[in-house]
């Protein structure tokens, strides 16, 4: 189910949803979604999902391969299970740092991570600005952030800048189903998805704007071309669950 996005007058423009906004309104609203849906976030990815998103985040670190003493950076971790995941990987000798640009679901992140015992910096920040030295990290990672962000290619050349030679960036967003599964992708999204919304978070708004994000967001094959255009390398991705989502990864070599 794709729309045509709604012009809204002129001067710069994105998209947030199917509705065109100017770029510098889109960063207030993205964060009113998610400050609306922060304390009921990871129940609601378990209902959507049923359950899936943990399996996807599990590939996702198989694929990071973190060892001992990595430095990894988390972008749009939200609520901390990949920090979480990464730090234990990482270990004492190791450096994990959460960032977020939404300070509500920033905050249930870093509570979360020191009531399991992980003391993890925890940063709000724009991923299109990151406040880190060139080459500074082994991995970088965004899971399900990449599709809110205004400038994508700003945002992957920033995670480019800040990976050593030789790092990795795993980027696990939404992405496009296969096609024989879409009508009832399509139909679960605008149906389904909303009425959860307004019974469990109390937002049928937002989560309407998460579904259109999705149907928004680049396919597996223009992400792969943005990554290269980025300046990453060895750029592959891997499609779980039919398409419903893909994990791509590049590698920056010098």
């Amino acid at each position: 189910m794709h729309k045509s996005v709604q012009d809204a007058g002129s001067g710069p423009h994105t998209h947030f949803g199917y509705q065109s906004v100017p770029e510098s309104e889109k960063a207030r609203r993205v964060a009113d979604v998610f400050h609306s849906v922060a304390s009921r976030y990871d129940l609601m990815n378990d209902l959507m999902s049923g359950g899936l998103h943990r399996l996807w985040k599990r590939f996702t670190m198989a694929r990071a391969q973190v060892r001992a003493g990595m430095k990894v950076l988390d972008i749009a971790g939200g609520t901390g299970d990949l920090a979480r995941a990464f730090a234990q990987r990482a270990g004492a000798q190791g450096e994990v740092w959460l960032t977020d640009i939404n300070e509500s679901m920033l905050r249930v992140g870093r509570d979360r991570l020191l009531d399991a015992g992980f003391v993890v910096p925890a940063v709000v920040c724009d991923a299109e600005h990151l406040p880190f030295p060139d080459a500074w990290f082994d991995r970088v990672s965004v899971a399900f952030g990449l599709r809110n962000m205004t400038h994508k290619e700003r945002a992957l050349a920033e995670m480019r800048r800040v990976l050593k030679p030789g790092g990795k960036l795993l980027v696990l967003e939404f992405s496009r189903v296969n096609p024989v599964l879409a009508p009832a992708y399509d139909w679960y999204s605008f149906n389904v998805l909303p009425r959860l919304g307004r019974c469990v978070a109390g937002d049928e708004a937002s989560y309407r704007y998460l579904a259109e994000s999705i149907r928004m967001h680049p396919d597996q094959e223009t992400l792969a071309a943005m990554l290269r255009a980025a300046g990453l390398e060895r750029v592959q991705y891997f499609n779980l669950t039919a398409g419903v989502v893909a994990l791509h990864e590049g590698v920056r070599l010098n």
